[in-house]
């Protein structure tokens, strides 16, 4: 296939996974919204009006950032775990392996798809905190940055677990027992300068706590740990698990039986 013949067959497979989930919008869009209007208003309100401040903002403004990558986590990865896992369970990804697309082009078009729903879920989640704090951006270009990268990791994440996954409820093990532990252990509500030494250095082997800390640095300017460090890991993870998928599918590891 030439470029333009790769960019048309991208777009097509991006195209269908961004209809696939605005089409049932209710399901895909709408509850993460509720949800984190339920934090802002359990924990931002009730809660933090005692807590007071965390790191010299208040608790709402602190809790902010966390509650907007918490949603872009979930839901690119939950995304393109549940999509794929659809296509190879109906056989249709086959036709996809037999076609002229570069494996490249697939594992690429999955993942922008699971962005495109993650990163519009914390848009969305992001305009639901005006209504409860006033939003001031330290770093515009880093928080952009960091966000669409954890949406990438996250969405190449919730490919490899389709891939891996032989039937629907082992793509439901992962964000459930794993994912969320992680995330809710990630500093999205505490800093871990609360924590004794030792717990300190054992969230530092949490990779999501580095995302959080970015983020919230480009919101609010502090952070737990330091950003170029934080960064770093980050391309990293993505590094290693985009190669993962890769040749995985390239060798057609959960597909072939």
């Amino acid at each position: 296939m030439n470029s333009t013949q790769i960019a048309v067959a991208l777009w097509t497979l991006v195209h269908k996974e961004i209809k696939r989930f605005t089409r049932i919008w209710p399901q895909t869009l709408l509850p993460p919204s509720i949800t984190m209007t339920m934090y802002f208003i359990i924990f931002g309100n009730l809660i933090g009006s005692r807590i007071g401040e965390m790191d010299g903002y208040s608790y709402m403004d602190f809790i902010v950032p966390g509650l907007i990558m918490m949603a872009v986590i979930t839901n690119s990865y939950s995304n393109v775990a549940s999509s794929f896992f659809s296509n190879k369970f109906q056989r249709s990804i086959e036709e996809m392996m037999v076609s002229p697309m570069p494996n490249w082009v697939i594992l690429t078009g999955f993942v922008l798809g699971g962005m495109a729903r993650g990163l519009g879920v914390g848009l969305i989640v992001t305009l639901v905190s005006l209504f409860f704090t006033r939003i001031e951006v330290a770093h515009p270009l880093l928080t952009v940055f960091v966000v669409v990268l954890t949406a990438a990791l996250f969405a190449i994440g919730g490919f490899i677990n389709a891939l891996l996954g032989k039937k629907f409820d082992d793509i439901s093990i992962v964000p459930t027992f794993v994912l969320t532990p992680l995330t809710y252990l990630g500093g999205v509500f505490y800093s871990i300068s609360l924590l004794p030494a030792f717990w300190q250095g054992v969230s530092m082997l949490n990779p999501i706590l580095y995302m959080v800390n970015v983020f919230r640095y480009g919101f609010l300017g502090v952070s737990d740990i330091p950003v170029g460090w934080a960064l770093a890991a980050i391309l990293a993870f993505i590094t290693m698990l985009f190669g993962m998928a890769l040749w995985m599918l390239e060798r057609g590891k959960g597909i072939r039986s």
